[in-house]
């Protein structure tokens, strides 16, 4: 998976999370807005249902087997070809946000999964980003229990390419690194944001907290986590 920021292979929880959704056509990235995400497929724009089950494949292939970027725009360019797809946005520019907000929200969601494991968890900021985000910088290296409320807007991605993570630590890393108890969570700054502003049903207001862009302001994975947890 060369072309994933974590660099990770494939597994299980990665791959089951994304096999789990069911298919949505839409008419824009509005219709289908933050934690719907955890239960529901889309591309942007594409609204008739075979489009959607041949990206479905495509991005199916990009997680379970690892194929690179380049490999998924070959895919796309295929789709768009056999559908007469007319698409918003620059072909590299679209292929890169299909391909990177799957993969990476599928591995942060399997990588929630996994974590559950561990006590605390620890923010961490890519630091071979180019142009790194602000915000994301400050949390780098932040420590919080497991359970605390701020991973429940701010479990990363945090936003579009956005290339954060979370690591899993035990009371004896704590003390390797000097402390005797997590941090405390930074104060959430909301903030009002206007999306859809060329969708065809009309711009909305949002809420999301400083340094989260809109849509990106839920951890993903935990709603489905939940749900198996408490099913009877």
């Amino acid at each position: 998976m060369a072309d994933v920021a974590y660099g990770s292979l494939p597994f299980r929880e990665m791959i089951e999370f994304f096999r789990r959704k069911l298919n949505l056509t839409t008419e824009a990235w509005t219709d289908v807005y933050a934690a719907e995400h955890e239960w529901s497929f889309v591309v942007a724009g594409a609204n008739r249902d075979a489009i959607v089950r041949d990206f479905r494949e495509a991005v199916d292939k990009a997680i379970a087997d690892g194929t690179t970027l380049e490999e998924f725009r070959r895919d796309f360019d295929r789709i768009v070809a056999r559908y007469g797809w007319d698409y918003n946005g620059g072909r590299d520019w679209r292929t890169r946000v299909i391909y990177e907000t799957n993969l990476n929200t599928s591995y942060a969601a399997g990588r929630w999964e996994q974590l559950q494991a561990a006590p605390f968890w620890q923010y961490e900021h890519a630091d071979w980003v180019q142009n790194p985000r602000h915000q994301h910088l400050t949390w780098d290296g932040l420590v919080l229990a497991r359970d605390d409320p701020w991973w429940r807007t701010h479990y990363p991605p945090n936003g579009w390419g956005c290339q954060c993570k979370v690591i899993g630590l035990w009371p004896r890393d704590l003390a390797q690194l000097g402390k005797t108890e997590p941090d405390q969570a930074p104060k959430v700054e909301w903030m009002d944001r206007l999306i859809g502003q060329n969708s065809p049903g009309g711009p909305r207001q949002v809420s999301v907290p400083e340094g989260i862009d809109p849509g990106f302001e839920y951890a993903p994975g935990s709603d489905r986590w939940r749900s198996y947890r408490f099913k009877d």
